[in-house]
C-alpha cells in the first residue's frame, strides 16, 4: 500500500529506517542525518508491506513550479518489486495535483559507481531526462548528474 504521511515523527522514523538500512546509497553519516531531519517537512510518500514501512519517496518544492523528488529508498529486498514505481507514480500524481509543472531529481553521473547507475536507469524508466551535469557540486568524485520531466 502506498501512502502519504503527515506525522512528523512518523515522517523521520520511516526514512531513518529505510536510509539507515541503505548504507551504500546514504554512507555519509551527516547527509543521512540531514535527510532524516528534512523529510519531516517535506511531502511524504510511503511504502507498506505487511504492515511494515519498506520505503518512502520525498518531494520538496524548489521553486514555485518546479519540485525535486529530493530521497528516495526501498529496503533491498523490495528493490525490482515495483515499490519504488509506485512511489514515484503516487508523488508525480501529488505534484500535478499541486500544480507543479516540473520535477527534478540530482544523483550521482551515469557511469561512476554500478549502484548509481541503477538508480539512473530507474529515473530514466520513469520519463526523466537529461538536463545537466555539475562536476563539482557535491565534489569531483560524484558529479552530479540532474534529471527533469514535465509534469502538464
Amino acid at each position: 500500500m502506498i501512502e502519504q504521511i503527515f506525522d512528523k515523527d512518523e515522517k523521520r522514523k520511516i526514512s531513518r529506517k529505510v536510509l539507515e538500512a541503505l548504507r551504500e546509497w546514504f554512507e555519509v553519516d551527516e547527509s543521512r542525518e540531514q535527510y532524516i531531519h528534512e523529510s519531516a517537512d517535506w511531502i511524504f510518500i510511503a511504502a507498506n508491506e505487511n504492515r511494515e514501512h519498506v520505503g518512502f519517496l520525498c518531494l520538496k518544492e524548489t521553486g514555485k513550479d518546479t519540485v525535486e523528488l529530493a530521497v528516495m529508498g526501498v529496503m533491498k529486498n523490495y528493490h525490482r518489486s515495483g515499490i519504488g514505481r509506485q512511489l514515484f507514480e503516487k508523488a508525480k500524481t501529488i505534484a500535478i495535483e499541486s500544480g507543479y509543472s516540473f520535477m527534478q531529481v540530482k544523483t550521482v553521473q551515469m557511469g561512476k559507481y554500478p549502484d548509481y547507475d541503477k538508480t539512473n536507469l530507474f529515473y530514466l524508466s520513469c520519463g526523466f531526462k537529461e538536463l545537466e551535469v555539475f562536476p563539482t557540486y557535491w565534489d569531483e568524485d560524484n558529479p552530479c548528474q540532474i534529471y527533469v520531466m514535465a509534469l502538464k
